[in-house]
């Protein structure tokens, strides 16, 4: 093979890489989802917490959560939206749904079972255990950096909600959510904006 047709085949590796690259859906790279999450969960902590700490509503108070269900409905909105609009959906997109999906599933199952055994806390170190898995693993997939830093970082809070005993262990959502999917959302929205206007 001479020098040209290595180059060649070279270059049309970078180009297919470059299409894909360009065809990936952008719900998954603008970080609106990420920004919704994170700050209704962020809301979510702060409200329950609050009327925890300084009313007499008990365990009324963990009713706030419900409006992740209004996130979820708008979720499903907006993904069903996008992929309507999408021209291209490759394996990247498919694999990071996926990951989601497991996410939601063992989100779901955890709470369920821990709420029939009653553990407060355990209930919130699976989260923030849970929390780190998609996070960690999506952006491994997408090769960026701050959702591999925001897993890590719910991992470690996973880990020191163990020494945390009472109702303070609902404001490590809040961290949590800043640097996972807040933070993340933030640079993944800036990054989408560069590559459109650039």
């Amino acid at each position: 093979m001479s020098q040209t047709e290595k180059f060649s085949a070279v270059e049309s590796l970078a180009l297919i890489e470059s299409m894909i690259n360009k065809a990936q859906n952008k719900y998954s790279e603008n970080g609106t989802l990420y920004l919704l999450w994170g700050w209704v969960v962020f809301l979510c902590a702060v409200l329950h917490y609050g009327l925890l700490t300084f009313t007499q509503l008990g365990k009324s108070s963990s009713l706030v959560w419900l409006l992740t269900l209004l996130a979820m409905a708008y979720q499903l909105y907006y993904i069903a939206r996008q992929q309507k609009n999408a021209q291209v959906k490759n394996y990247t997109d498919e694999i990071i749904g996926y990951v989601w999906i497991v996410f939601g599933v063992c989100m779901g199952l955890v709470s369920f079972i821990i709420s029939q055994i009653g553990s407060w806390q355990l209930l919130y170190a699976f989260i923030l255990l849970f929390y780190g898995m998609p996070t960690f693993l999506t952006g491994a997939i997408m090769r960026f950096t701050p959702l591999k830093f925001g897993g890590i970082l719910c991992w470690a809070l996973a880990v020191c909600s163990v020494y945390v005993q009472s109702r303070e262990i609902i404001l490590l959502l809040i961290p949590a959510v800043l640097g996972a999917w807040i933070i993340p959302g933030y640079l993944l929205r800036a990054k989408f904006k560069k590559s459109i206007n650039g």
